[in-house]
């Protein structure tokens, strides 16, 4: 095989022929597979080869000869900085598609099993504005001036100005725009990443799709927030949808956007979220689904493939803040949820007696540890419900969990991949799953959930 020539000036054309799981175009040169920055299938381009490996090489498209139908011009305007959108340029319908071929791909190549039904995969009613949470960035740039906004794409230490985000909402915009101006104006210092000093860390915004409640949740480093009242009275002045405002504050030098202590400025403290007919309060470091009018057809796409009877015992592991369980729980006899995050069990709890549920029963207990006891205690779930992290299962929950012998387990996934491992080794240990079905959460990204039922002999 002729290696190729690593010189940056060289430009080579390409066919594009797919799109590989985590979004990158696929195309062929020299018998090496080449996975390209840009580029859709049907396109000829010409690319710039950036890496060169034994098996496969990497480049990014310079130029694109020929396009692809079903490539369509970004909404956004941040397309081609911003790294939430992958597939903004392709066209839903399309996405779709390569949503799919990833499920399918994932459940033969990696799972080694070629007998399971892939349903068309469930699209999206709403394809923008449909998250109920973001997490905006605040960043000290070379010069010393400060950003607030998202990622660069591929970039974890760099951020942009945002002007306009088409995922959440248009208030969530105009309200990055006014803390901008707010922190500028009042003089509040910015974190800096690598020195450890400065104040403003993260703007989160969370809101409530079905009930139009909004929480902003501020967080920066120690200490109080300066002339907090001040803060609250322009805000919710200029603003009057926000119900809630927290602050948290995070001293630690890992980047993230929670807090070890909290106080609430204005509101409640939380808000609540509507999905089948239940209520659910979610607090400003709790989890809950982002897309939630999409998590509620996910949730009755998975209770149909699972047929639920009023005699079930149903355990529901990884639970979270209890959403499944609870939802659940009008259905059958009685549910079981286990978590390990102590403030999710503590959301579910609430949850559970805000909706009036009284055959449900929280533990907060590693999965595979409360697994090992009930086998132990011989006590008999019919029903088992896992919606793992995207890691999927661990080994020994496998093992203990198809050693309960339930008729039936229901897996909720957002990682095909780990999806298709862990199905693998259900298989193998007696269990039948005769079909799943993908639905799209996230729209004009590259990521897809999947349910299915794995079936006792």
């Amino acid at each position: 095989m002729k290696a190729l020539e690593m010189t940056s000036d060289k430009l080579i054309e390409l066919e594009v022929i797919d799109l590989a799981n985590e979004g990158k175009a696929v195309a062929q040169f020299e018998g090496k597979v080449v996975f390209l920055k840009g580029g859709l299938p049907g396109e000829r381009v010409l690319a710039e080869i950036t890496k060169n490996k034994s098996r496969y090489c990497e480049a990014t498209v310079r130029r694109i000869i020929t396009r692809s139908k079903v490539r369509i011009p970004p909404r956004c305007r941040h397309f081609d900085t911003c790294g939430g959108c992958t597939w903004q340029d392709l066209e839903y319908p399309g996405q779709l598609v390569f949503k799919r071929k990833h499920v399918v791909d994932s459940i033969e190549r990696i799972g080694g099993l070629d007998k399971v039904e892939v349903l068309p995969i469930v699209p999206s009613n709403e394809v923008f504005f449909y998250r109920n949470k973001m997490e905006f960035s605040f960043h000290v740039d070379e010069s010393g001036d400060f950003k607030l906004g998202l990622h660069h794409r591929g970039k974890y230490d760099e951020i942009f100005n945002v002007e306009q985000c088409l995922l959440q909402s248009p208030t969530s915009n105009n309200l990055v725009a006014w803390f901008r101006r707010y922190v500028a104006e009042n003089k509040i210092t910015v974190y800096h990443v690598k020195k450890h000093g400065g104040y403003m860390r993260f703007l989160m915004i969370r809101e409530g799709k079905n009930t139009a409640q909004t929480m902003v949740n501020i967080v920066t480093n120690y200490g109080e927030f300066p002339e907090a009242a001040k803060l609250v009275g322009a805000l919710t002045g200029e603003f009057p949808e926000i119900t809630t405002i927290v602050h948290n504050q995070n001293g630690g030098k890992a980047n993230v956007a929670s807090g070890e202590i909290e106080k609430v400025l204005h509101g409640p403290g939380y808000i609540e979220e509507r999905i089948g007919g239940m209520v659910f309060r979610i607090r400003a470091n709790s989890f809950f689904q982002t897309n939630p009018r999409q998590a509620e057809i996910l949730y009755k796409t998975a209770f149909e493939l699972l047929k639920l009877d009023p005699g079930d015992r149903l355990m529901d592991l990884y639970c979270g803040t209890g959403t499944i369980g609870l939802l659940a729980s009008r259905k059958v006899a009685e549910v079981t949820g286990v978590e390990l995050v102590g403030e999710a069990i503590h959301a579910a709890r609430e949850n559970a007696a805000l909706n009036n549920i009284n055959n449900i029963i929280f533990y907060q207990e590693d999965v595979k540890d409360f697994l090992l006891k009930t086998e132990s205690d011989g006590k008999g779930f019919n029903i088992i419900i896992v919606d793992p992290p995207r890691a999927g299962l661990h080994p020994k929950a496998i093992q203990r969990l198809t050693s309960l012998r339930p008729e039936k387990i229901l897996y909720i996934s957002c990682n095909p991949a780990t999806f298709a491992r862990d199905a693998a080794e259900l298989v193998k240990a007696g269990y039948n799953l005769p079909k799943v079905v993908p639905v799209d959460m996230f729209p004009h990204t590259t990521h897809v959930e999947l349910t299915g039922v794995f079936y006792n002999g």
